[in-house]
């Protein structure tokens, strides 16, 4: 804990309980004004057609174009295992994209099977 931090506590614990609320309200005003607005982020996949040359890592960053609804958490280990398939495995770039783009596609069904 920083000395801010630490000073802030103590000088909120000597607040009454109504000051306190006030203090939080404040401080809560005060984040949402700093907070960026979220865009709307589209909930249908995007038309980025597959180049006839493509790397691993593009691909990648075009799926994820593709698929900005998604979760990129939720993608980034299965993402990871196939793109160190291909780095230190040797598998051929094209086998990984395809693979990369059924792993996208069936995230996305899933989210619309969810809800």
């Amino acid at each position: 804990m920083t000395a801010d931090e630490r000073r802030l506590l103590r000088l909120f614990r000597a607040l009454s309980e109504t000051r306190q609320a006030g203090l939080l309200d404040y401080a809560e005003f005060l984040l949402a004004r700093v907070m960026p607005e979220v865009e709307p982020v589209s909930q249908i996949p995007l038309e980025i057609p597959r180049p006839a040359q493509e790397s691993v890592v593009k691909a990648i960053k075009r799926l994820r174009e593709t698929y900005p609804m998604l979760d990129r958490a939720k993608l980034i280990h299965e993402t990871a295992a196939l793109m160190s398939q291909h780095l230190v495995q040797g598998r051929a770039a094209g086998e990984v994209i395809n693979e990369l783009e059924a792993l996208f596609l069936s995230h996305f069904q899933s989210s619309q099977d969810a809800q």
